[in-house]
C-alpha cells in the first residue's frame, strides 16, 4: 500500500514528527552495526521521555500484558505531572531472518509490522476511517540480519469492541429501542466495510472484536452512528486489485462469521448485505458474490468446532 507516514496527519493526533534519523549508512555499516527507522507524534517524547529510543522494546509495560511467539502486547501508562498518556504498546523481538534481510538491503522500508501498521492507520485516517491514534512506531535493523519493531497507539478509553458491546445493549435496551440501534449501527458498519472495499482495499481480520464503540452508547444511543465506529488492527490491511474478490469475499465470511454474539439476529446479516450493496458509487457485487461469501463462512466455523474439539480434547 502507497502510504507515505513523514507529510501525513492522523486524526486529531496533533502535529507528527517529520522522519528523522532514517537509514543513510552503507550496506557495511547497517550489516555489522544496524540501523533504525523512528516515527513519532509530536507528544510522544513528552510522556516518553530521553533516551525512549534506547529503551522501548524493553520498557515495562502497566497492565494487559500478552506474550507469543517472540511478540507481546500490554498497556503502557505513561505520565507527566497530571497528564497522562495511555498507549497499548506492540512489540515483535524475533522477526524472520528473510525480512531483516531484505531490510538491512532496502532500510528505508516498512518490513516491521509496527512500522507496517503504523503507515495503514495514517492512511485509513487520511481517507477518514476512524482509527486509533497511532503515537510511535519503529524497527531496528541488524546487526547481521536481525529485525525488531514496536507500534504504540492510544487507547481507546471508554469503549468496547463489539461482540462484547452488542450484547450488552441487548440487555440495558428495551426491544424498539435495542431494534433501531442495531440498524443505526449495521449501516455504519456496511459503509466503513464498503469505503474499504470500494478502493480495493482489504482488513483481513475484519471481525467484530475488531470493531470499537464508546460504552455510553449502550446505554443511550448516539444521534448518529457516523464515524463512531472505531477500527483498529490493521496490520495486516492491504491493497489487492487483480485478488480482489478473493479478499473481498473473505473480508465478508470473516466480519459474518464473528457475529454469532448474542442479539444479532440472521435478519441483522440480510440488512448488513443490504446496505452494503446498496451502496456503491459505481457497479454493485453481484449476487453471485453470496454463495462464495456462505463457504468460506461455513469453513470459518468447521475451523473452529475443530479447534474446541482439539483444545476439550487436551484438556480431559
Amino acid at each position: 500500500m502507497d502510504v507515505n507516514s513523514r507529510s501525513s496527519n492522523v486524526r486529531n493526533p496533533g502535529r507528527l514528527v517529520p522522519a528523522v534519523g532514517d537509514p543513510v549508512s552503507c550496506l557495511w555499516h547497517r550489516l555489522v552495526h544496524g540501523t533504525r527507522i523512528l516515527r513519532r507524534a509530536s507528544d510522544w517524547k513528552r510522556f516518553a521521555g530521553d533516551g525512549w529510543e534506547d529503551r522501548i522494546m524493553s520498557e515495562p509495560v502497566t497492565d494487559r500484558l500478552h506474550e507469543k511467539q517472540g511478540r507481546s502486547i500490554g498497556r503502557r501508562v505513561f505520565e507527566d505531572g497530571s497528564a497522562k498518556l495511555s498507549v497499548y504498546l506492540k512489540r515483535h523481538y524475533k522477526l524472520p531472518w528473510l525480512h531483516g534481510l531484505l531490510a538491512t538491503l532496502f532500510p528505508n522500508g516498512a518490513w516491521s509490522p509496527g512500522l507496517q501498521e503504523w503507515q495503514h492507520l495514517i492512511w485509513a485516517a487520511n481517507q477518514g476511517f476512524p482509527v486509533p491514534r497511532p503515537v510511535a512506531a519503529g524497527q531496528t535493523v541488524g546487526p547481521y540480519f536481525r529485525l525488531q519493531g514496536f507500534l504504540a497507539v492510544e487507547e481507546l478509553h471508554g469503549q468496547l469492541a463489539l461482540h462484547e458491546a452488542v450484547p450488552l445493549a441487548a440487555k440495558r435496551l428495551d426491544p424498539v429501542t435495542f431494534a433501531k440501534w442495531k440498524r443505526g449501527l449495521t449501516a455504519e458498519l456496511a459503509r466503513l466495510t464498503r469505503e474499504l472495499h470500494r478502493r480495493s482495499v482489504f482488513h483481513k481480520d475484519l471481525y467484530f472484536c475488531h470493531f470499537y464503540i464508546p460504552e455510553s452508547f449502550t446505554q443511550t444511543p448516539p444521534e448518529t452512528w457516523v464515524n463512531q465506529v472505531v477500527m483498529i488492527d490493521l496490520h495486516r490491511l492491504g491493497r489487492h486489485s487483480l485478488t480482489a474478490r478473493w479478499w473481498q469475499v473473505k473480508d465478508l465470511a470473516q466480519f459474518l462469521y464473528s457475529s454469532d454474539v448474542a442479539g444479532v439476529t440472521a435478519r441483522d446479516r440480510v440488512r448488513f448485505w443490504k446496505l452494503y450493496r446498496a451502496g456503491w458509487p459505481g457497479r454493485a457485487p453481484g449476487r453471485w458474490l453470496l454463495p462464495f461469501v456462505r463457504w468460506k463462512w461455513q469453513l470459518y466455523e468447521r475451523h473452529n468446532q475443530r479447534t474446541l474439539a482439539k483444545r476439550l480434547a487436551k484438556s480431559e
